[in-house]
């Protein structure tokens, strides 16, 4: 289960993810453009579109719902309610697998949907899921960051969400690894190397966070959002 010392020790078999040019993001993803696209989501047609192309979902199609639910019944939360929710819900429905075994692929990146479907996620997909339903939780995109952190008691690269309550605030760490929602420094196991978000990428330094250039050219997330328009997120 996510948070368990089993999920720690295998969650990260990363690989080269400390180069940021390697990954992809889209500025449309986190900007005004996307947000507008996301209130209105269809899960009919998502489910729909999901069948379609998978046959008969079985459980997954509960997990889906069950994901519908939750942020139906977040709407009118406040924010760090939204966090608790969005944060809890994901680490109980989604169970730890590493990449290689879900996908055959040592660092695949899915949807929120694909992890559903399969009910297995590395942390990639835990914050990716938690990313969305943030945003659709209308959590402004300035608040939240997908932040890489070396795990420093295995010497490995893993992902989670950052929350900025303000922009001085310190950020709150949503993590598949624990469920208890800490600020940055209460996480002394994780180092900070770089983040992104609608504004562009930041570098930690020893002098401060800096940062360093905008997202239009970076491509892992425009494979995201390519697959999450195809699966009916438009």
């Amino acid at each position: 289960m996510p948070g368990t010392r089993d999920s720690e020790e295998s969650c990260y078999s990363r690989r080269a993810v400390l180069q940021i040019a390697f990954f992809g993001l889209p500025s449309l993803l986190f900007g005004a453009s996307w947000a507008s696209r996301v209130v209105g989501w269809d899960f009919q047609q998502i489910i729909r579109l999901a069948e379609q192309r998978h046959g008969p979902l079985g459980d997954a199609r509960k997990r889906i719902l069950d994901w519908q639910a939750l942020l139906l019944q977040s709407q009118g939360l406040g924010e760090m309610d939204k966090l608790q929710a969005v944060n809890r819900h994901f680490n109980r429905v989604l169970r730890f697998v590493d990449d290689i075994k879900i996908w055959d692929e040592h660092d695949y990146w899915a949807t929120p949907v694909e992890a559903l479907l399969k009910g297995r996620a590395d942390c990639e997909d835990y914050s990716l899921a938690k990313y969305f339903s943030l945003r659709q939780l209308a959590v402004p995109a300035d608040k939240l960051r997908i932040t890489y952190v070396k795990a420093l008691r295995l010497n490995q690269a893993h992902m989670v969400v950052t929350y900025y309550a303000s922009s001085s605030a310190e950020p709150l760490v949503l993590d598949n690894l624990i469920n208890q929602i800490l600020p940055a420094n209460q996480r002394s196991d994780l180092l900070p190397v770089y983040a992104f978000n609608a504004e562009g990428l930041y570098l930690f330094k020893a002098s401060g966070v800096k940062r360093t250039g905008d997202t239009k050219q970076l491509s892992r997330w425009q494979d995201v959002l390519r697959k999450m328009r195809s699966e009916g997120f438009s």
